[in-house]
């Protein structure tokens, strides 16, 4: 489908979905740069995993511009125990958004995945062409499948409703507010907590799930706010598009990054009777960088950012 005007936020009404999350909180944050009236709804106002509230609000508020960060998610522990919850729910939370979006009109949609929407096995770094090319990861097929599922949704309500639906993928993202529970954490979050912990406790050493070798990207959760506004005002295709930053590094490596931030000492041991999950997962972010954009937050900035944040709040971060 071809690229349409811009869309302009000036004057709009803007609904972020699971505002209270990392990635909603942050798109709150961008937004406040914006000339939008910003809309949200808590979980006692509306459960999104019931069609008859989701579409009740909707009718209700009438919002012009839809934001989706609402999700239920976690790491390969969390996925791997909770596998009916990870599929039901995030059907559920997209399926009544995007449908009760078009039902009430909105004028634009931008949906939010998940890189491990690609195969486990999917070339490097991985484009937009590779999804459903190959099999998924095992250990978050459940989460993927669902995500997969979104894309699809909002490509299907574009071509039976010309809605303009869109969907981006990010690739693994950081950031204040972050999960730190080590048992539902993704790995960096659950890097600073141990690492934190293993610090206070004197600990002689901190163990990593795997091998340590699989490599991941992370993007700065400030970093992919600003380009899915930025995506949310320049792009109107079919096609999802990803977001990341362009560079990745080792589990090891991100532990030793994440010990120096923290100041721990002790030796770091790996775990290989632990799941790797994927060996690699770097995105292609060339079409992304077309159109204009690029992360500016470095890797080692963001952690020390985010370490500061969870001092700040400890305990309450340590049950996150």
């Amino acid at each position: 489908m071809t690229e349409t005007a811009a869309y302009a936020l000036d004057g709009k009404r803007v609904y972020v979905a699971g505002h209270r999350g990392m990635v909603g909180s942050a798109i709150l944050r961008r937004l406040e740069r914006e000339s939008c009236e910003v809309l949200v709804a808590s979980r006692a106002q509306v459960d999104l995993r019931r069609q008859a509230d989701v579409e009740a609000w909707m009718a209700a508020h009438r919002p012009q511009a839809v934001f989706v960060p609402a999700a239920t998610v976690g790491g390969i522990l969390a996925n791997d125990q909770r596998p009916a919850e990870f599929l039901y729910d995030n059907l559920m939370i997209e399926a009544n958004l995007i449908h009760a979006a078009w039902r009430a009109g909105v004028e634009k949609l931008l949906f939010l995945g998940s890189s491990c929407i690609y195969p486990k096995l999917a070339p490097q770094p991985m484009s937009e062409e590779a999804l459903l090319t190959g099999p998924l990861e095992p250990t978050n097929q459940w989460y993927a499948v669902a995500k997969i599922a979104g894309i699809k949704l909002c490509q299907a309500y574009r071509r039976q409703y010309g809605c303009d639906f869109i969907s981006a993928m990010p690739t693994n993202l950081y950031g204040p507010g972050d999960n730190f529970d080590l048992q539902s954490s993704h790995v960096l979050p659950a890097l600073i907590a141990k690492m934190h912990a293993a610090r206070e406790a004197g600990a002689a050493s901190v163990t990593l799930w795997g091998t340590g070798t699989p490599k991941r990207e992370f993007l700065h959760v400030d970093d992919c706010a600003d380009a899915l506004v930025h995506l949310m005002k320049t792009y109107s295709e079919e096609d999802h598009i990803n977001v990341g930053s362009g560079s990745d590094l080792s589990i090891r490596a991100l532990a030793e990054l994440v010990r120096d931030v923290v100041g721990y000492r002790g030796e770091i041991v790996t775990d290989p009777s632990k799941p790797d999950g994927a060996p690699r997962k770097l995105m292609d972010v060339s079409r992304l960088t077309a159109r204009g954009w690029k992360a500016r937050i470095p890797l080692d900035e963001g952690v020390r950012e985010v370490y500061r944040w969870y001092c700040d709040h400890l305990p309450a971060a340590a049950g996150r």
